[in-house]
């Protein structure tokens, strides 16, 4: 077994999306390559209705997949095809976009104005850009939740993790989605295909995936005054950790614990033509979207 190390690690960033949504963005529009096959990650975390009531009206999406995950508050949408629903605290959705969809996602706080959730995009291979669009809306009960015997919890939303398979699937990149709780002190290890591109990014407590091979929580060793001394490296809220090869990662949890998810999916290694909600292979089918979108073709029928 080899331990992942740590490729890259950064703070998730403000961002302002939709109508005026308040949110961090962990990674997007940046070099796809890093995380492939997955292209954007948002945490959309807010106590102030101002920030995110507007929402994200109506707009397109082709050539990928999101996947909604919600913590706090609720988020109500619709698409093109029909489909109208809520999501609700522990509540998944996961759409295929594929040829092209419409859709609209609006949130809504809790009883305390709390908005809680997470989007990440997911790419298409070129074979399945233009499948038909479909929707799976999971509900919090019928996500597995697995403890181990030290207390560690994980919801498995999609792929098999511990033995147990999340209820999402038929996804193009066969991903896992878990989201872990990892107690005070506790160190972890825990499995990864080799051949997935693997990231975390954690939302509460804080905690260390680096270098196993040193002490946890250690990144600098130095002498001062003739003694070694160890400078810690404990990783917090809305940090993105993304792995390099192995078939493991480990991780230290801080004096608060660690909550994070842990996303692994097949890379598609396919150029990727990108402008805004549509992700294609060339520029020409970016402007062939663009286009079908002017002239109201865009949706195309249900075969």
């Amino acid at each position: 077994m080899s331990i992942r190390p740590v490729r890259h690690q950064s703070t998730a960033t403000p961002h302002l999306e939709g109508a005026g949504v308040h949110l961090k963005r962990a990674f997007g529009f940046d070099d796809p390559s890093l995380t492939d096959p997955f292209l954007l990650f948002d945490d959309f975390r807010n106590s102030q209705p101002e920030n995110y009531i507007k929402g994200f009206p109506w707009h397109p999406h082709r050539g990928i997949e999101t996947i909604t995950y919600v913590l706090a508050g609720t988020v109500e949408h619709g698409d093109s095809l029909g489909n109208t629903g809520t999501l609700g605290a522990g509540d998944v959705q996961w759409m295929t976009a594929g040829s092209g969809i419409m859709h609209q996602e609006m949130p809504k706080g809790d009883f305390a104005g709390k908005m809680h959730g997470f989007q990440l995009w997911a790419n298409l291979p070129s074979s399945l850009k233009m499948t038909a669009p479909r929707y799976q809306d999971v509900a919090a009960a019928d996500i597995p939740v697995e403890i181990d015997d030290d207390g560690t919890a994980a919801r498995i939303i999609c792929g098999e993790f511990w033995g147990k398979r999340g209820p999402v699937d038929g996804i193009a990149a066969e991903p896992s989605y878990v989201d872990i709780s990892v107690p005070p002190g506790r160190k972890k290890t825990f499995k990864i295909d080799a051949y997935r591109s693997a990231f975390a990014y954690i939302f509460a407590g804080s905690g260390s995936f680096r270098d196993a091979s040193r002490p946890f929580g250690v990144l600098v060793e130095k002498e001062v005054e003739g003694e070694e001394i160890q400078i810690r490296d404990m990783s917090g809220d809305r940090t993105l950790v993304v792995f390099d090869t192995g078939d493991e990662i480990t991780v230290q949890a801080g004096a608060d614990g660690i909550r994070f998810l842990l996303v692994s999916g097949k890379p598609i290694r396919e150029p990727v033509a990108w402008h805004g909600p549509i992700v294609m292979n060339s520029r020409q089918e970016l402007i062939q979207a663009v286009t079908e979108l002017k002239n109201g073709t865009f949706i195309r029928p249900a075969h």
